[in-house]
């Protein structure tokens, strides 16, 4: 067992996530652990309690608690080992690439970041998308596991602080498509309701599930953000399911599941949030389709719109479906060609 350490962020180690940085230092201990340690005040940073998404800069002393021999510092230089079948999965997902950025259409069911029970992931991954540069890309947003989609990773520094600083701004715009059950009435619209996560953790909580508030509650609840969601129907079969547009105005945890599934039409395939019925039991529909439609989630980051973080020129990326919700699309008679490339241009 090692004693207290104090480790000071490297120069090309700033602006980024404490907790990445510690994963990074110290690769054996896993992400619940170092919440935990957090949590406790055992991690430090220049002597204040800090969160696993406080952002460490370049000289500040980490406070490092007594670690196991076997969870020493890991060298700065060490490389992952992936397979051979994982990099070319992963460099087969890269949509656009230059010096500063990649975009990646991740995979459905590919977690974007590792956790206790999860060590294939694309921050891992991301090892084999160095192409050439000495440092591997660094992640600088995220999508749910089960969500497909555009991601985008820096591969500079300059380029991860005008990223993050742009998502953190609301400078870039993301349009996701989703197959939801039923049909929304109005067909287009605005989404409001407040966010917070329900109460309960682990097997026998609700773990990570948000329960939604009517706007005029959220300021007198505790935990509670506000969150905003624009949609916009684009077709639709019968009543039974349509394929929607979604535009997240904010980025909460599950904001567009939540969302959806509150307005009565929640996202097909989400057991969280729709559980797994096909009827309508009069409040709103169950996420289940049957028939030939895959029980997977059908929510997919369809496109990313930017100022370059470097160059300042505009950036459009597209990523296609992923196979089950482009069997889905085919199967339902959905021509993804005649969908406009901005839905929502008259609610901007």
């Amino acid at each position: 067992m090692s004693g207290v350490q104090t480790v000071t962020v490297a120069e090309d180690e700033g602006d980024q996530r404490l907790d990445r940085w510690f994963r990074k230092r110290f690769p054996h201990i896993p992400q619940g652990r170092i919440d935990k340690m957090c949590r406790k005040g055992e991690i430090r940073v220049d002597g204040g309690r800090v969160k696993g998404n406080t952002r460490v800069e370049a000289g500040q002393e980490v406070r490092v608690p007594p670690l196991p021999d076997s969870e020493a510092p890991a060298p700065r230089d060490s490389v992952t080992r992936i397979s051979d079948a994982d990099a070319k999965m992963i460099q087969s997902a890269v949509l656009y690439r230059d010096d500063h950025v990649i975009a990646l259409n991740k995979p459905a069911a590919l977690a974007t970041q590792g956790g206790s029970k999860t060590a294939r992931h694309v921050d891992q991954l991301s090892e084999a998308l160095r192409f050439g540069l000495e440092d591997r890309p660094k992640l600088v947003h995220r999508l749910d596991k089960d969500t497909s989609g555009v991601l985008l990773l820096a591969r500079t520094r300059q380029a991860a602080r005008g990223l993050s600083e742009a998502m953190r701004h609301k400078y870039t715009r993301k349009i996701y498509w989703a197959a939801v059950a039923g049909v929304p009435q109005p067909k287009h619209g605005v989404i409001k309701f407040g966010l917070m996560k329900a109460p309960g953790h682990g097997a026998r909580g609700q773990g990570e599930k948000m329960i939604c508030l009517h706007p005029d509650d959220v300021a007198g609840t505790e935990g509670a953000k506000r969150a905003e969601t624009r949609f916009s129907t684009l077709s639709g079969l019968g009543s039974r399911v349509s394929w929607c547009a979604l535009e997240p105005v904010t980025g909460r945890t599950h904001q567009l599941r939540a969302h959806m599934a509150e307005l009565g039409h929640p996202i097909v395939g989400d057991g969280k949030y729709g559980g797994s019925s096909q009827e309508n039991m009069g409040d709103g529909w169950g996420a289940g389709l049957g028939a030939e439609i895959g029980r997977k989630l059908h929510l997919h980051a369809r496109s990313m719109t930017l100022r370059h973080p470097v160059t300042g020129a505009d950036l459009h990326i597209v990523a296609p479906l992923p196979p089950h919700m482009r069997h889905t699309w085919d199967f339902l008679g959905w021509e993804r060609d005649e969908a406009p490339d901005d839905p929502f241009e008259d609610m901007v």
